[in-house]
């Protein structure tokens, strides 16, 4: 016995058709697809914008930082516009939030740029070869150099990271392999509050310890790689604790099941494979404070000769050499003293670079080979 249909099943499949009417007739008049912008469209318009922000920088009707403003938010609203009319709403949204993410990252680079542009040029009038053979002993006005303050540079950051670098690793190996409860947990804390304290406060307290034991006035090398030693430290246990953290715990489980004890395993299994990444960021903490002016003018001093001696009187460093030359200048030699400072920087900034460049060469030649 079959069951008649209802009025109400009737309606349904009526409304049901007539939703589906409504619906193809509205996708038969929207397009499926929208045009495109042409390929080289964003590049060009960005390279378009920039060279009117240099153009307007050069006739001086505005600075630096606001020409590159003009060009972000020029950039982003023309693509966005022109993108809109092509691509419809949903490409003209991606496009937006691409060139608003460009923009940032150029605006991000211009003082860098900067930076880098006016000590290149104002530094390489001294960048020669009497700058690095000659000190400032003896010399008034015109010629000398900064040997003494790069040998001095490499003397007390060299001590500083012998100190730094196994004081580190190993506090980084206590807190992942041993450390647990409440010593640990104070040793986190002490980290953290030691990577933010400013680098004046190292050498205040360096100065002060060693004040006790020797008297007022004290200034010699030793004392810059102990305020160097303290900024580092924090800096080394955090990058090494982060790298021991990514060695798989397969690796040990292996060790053990082969009844290798915990310190050799930590010798020879942890330890390689985490290589590259702590040599990665031991070299970039020697980077970080070897630019450091505030503790050593406070620990090391300055002086105008050769010391190679860090346990004995003053010493000079290129940081505190170029302070000391621009703060110092006389008005008959400004240009001098200032062509002395900028070259300076320019060869820590060098330095710099050359240890970024060997920590990304380390971390290459050292990461752990992996099978294709």
């Amino acid at each position: 016995m079959s069951t008649p249909t209802t009025s109400l099943d009737k309606g349904d499949r009526n409304d049901k058709g007539r939703a589906r009417e409504e619906a193809a007739a509205l996708l038969a008049d929207m397009p499926l697809t929208h045009g495109s912008l042409p390929r080289r469209a964003a590049p060009l318009t960005l390279l378009a914008f920039v060279l009117a922000g240099i153009a307007v920088w050069q006739t001086g009707l505005l600075g630096a930082a606001f020409a590159g403003i003009l060009v972000a938010v020029g950039y982003t609203a023309v693509i966005y516009v022109w993108a809109r009319r092509v691509e419809g709403p949903r490409g003209a949204f991606d496009r937006l939030v691409t060139a608003v993410v460009s923009s940032a990252f150029a605006l991000a680079l211009l003082p860098l740029i900067s930076v880098i542009s006016t000590v290149v040029s104002e530094g390489a009038a001294r960048f020669d070869a009497d700058f690095f053979n000659n000190s400032m002993l003896g010399v008034v006005d015109e010629g000398g150099g900064a040997h003494h303050a790069l040998m001095g540079t490499l003397i007390i950051t060299g001590i500083a990271a012998l100190m730094s670098v196994p004081v580190g690793l190993m506090t980084a190996i206590y807190l992942i392999e041993y450390g647990r409860g409440r010593l640990a947990r104070w040793i986190t804390f002490f980290v953290d509050v030691m990577t933010g304290i400013p680098s004046i406060v190292a050498g205040l307290f360096v100065y002060a310890l060693f004040e006790l034991f020797y008297g007022p006035g004290i200034r010699m090398g030793f004392m810059g790689s102990v305020a160097l030693s303290v900024l580092m430290i924090p800096v080394v246990v955090r990058s090494a604790e982060e790298m021991l953290k990514l060695v798989p715990n397969e690796l040990r489980e292996a060790s053990y099941a082969l009844a290798v004890p915990k310190w050799r395993t930590i010798l020879k299994v942890v330890l390689p494979t985490a290589l590259a990444g702590i040599a990665t960021g031991v070299t970039l903490a020697i980077a970080r404070v070897i630019g450091e002016t505030a503790p050593l003018l406070i620990t090391v001093g300055i002086t105008r000769g050769d010391n190679f001696d860090p346990f004995n009187e003053r010493m000079a460093t290129l940081s505190v050499f170029s302070y000391n030359q621009y703060a110092y200048a006389p008005g008959h030699a400004r240009d001098l003293f200032y062509e002395r400072a900028w070259a300076a920087a320019l060869t820590l900034i060098l330095i710099v670079m050359t240890l970024n460049l060997l920590a990304r060469l380390i971390a290459k030649l050292f990461a752990p080979k992996t099978r294709a």
